[in-house]
């Protein structure tokens, strides 16, 4: 298992990956992704930025994960735990429909908690979405605390939940 950097060369993957993710959520009632969301386009500026990690097991691509040091403006009217000034966050976490439920979020949520203490961020800020029960508990169990709800209107009418786990004060 290896995390990287994503490349261009990786793009399709990449996009397929949260394609499916979008598809089985949609099968499942979480209507948190979309046809329009996350585009591949979206991804294609993450590689720009050189935010978007790819987890590879025996050269295949099975997760992405975003971080990154740019708030979203959708996030500025949140009351966070910590100063907005050093916070990295976490966004477009996918693994493979086929390779769910085996621990690689875990491992990428680890390898992202590891980054950020390394990178000397005092926190990680997320959202997931409100009808995501199992992702808020999934990042409960790892010590996000949950705050305010914030609106993606181009996902769902239904909020999204902000999460904050505190790292370096």
């Amino acid at each position: 298992m290896l995390i990287k950097k994503a490349i261009y060369s990786d793009l399709e993957v990449c996009h397929s990956i949260t394609k499916c993710c979008a598809d089985e959520m949609i099968k499942n009632g979480i209507f948190q992704w979309n046809e329009t969301y996350p585009s591949k386009e979206i991804l294609q500026k993450d590689i720009e930025f050189q935010q978007l990690w790819k987890l590879t097991e025996n050269n295949t691509i099975i997760g992405i994960i975003v971080l990154t040091k740019i708030e979203d403006v959708e996030y500025k009217s949140v009351k966070w735990l910590t100063e907005s000034s050093n916070n990295l966050y976490v966004h477009r976490l996918a693994v493979h429909p086929t390779y769910q439920g085996k621990g690689y979020a875990q491992k990428l949520m680890t390898f992202s908690e590891k980054y950020a203490a390394n990178n000397n961020y005092n926190s990680i800020r997320l959202d997931t979405f409100s009808k995501n029960t199992r992702n808020q508990k999934f990042y409960e169990k790892r010590g996000y605390v949950k705050l305010e709800a914030i609106y993606f209107s181009n996902q769902s009418k239904d909020p999204f939940y902000c999460y904050e786990k505190i790292l370096n004060v």
